[in-house]
């Protein structure tokens, strides 16, 4: 019985693991949020606080 509950549950963390790798949708969004330049997050239209690059 034990394991039968320990295969079960060794099969649910393998299929959560293959989920794990897909991409996630808007993952191409997030991406494009980041500077180019110093990787950090931008919020709003405006150039990043290290002075490169705004959004388009």
């Amino acid at each position: 019985m034990i394991i039968k509950i320990v295969s079960l549950f060794l099969v649910a963390m393998a299929v959560l693991a293959m989920f794990g790798k897909l991409r996630f949708p808007g993952a191409k969004r997030l991406a494009s949020a980041k500077c180019p330049a110093c990787g950090r997050y931008r919020i709003g239209k405006g150039p990043c606080s290290c002075g490169h690059g705004g959004r388009s």
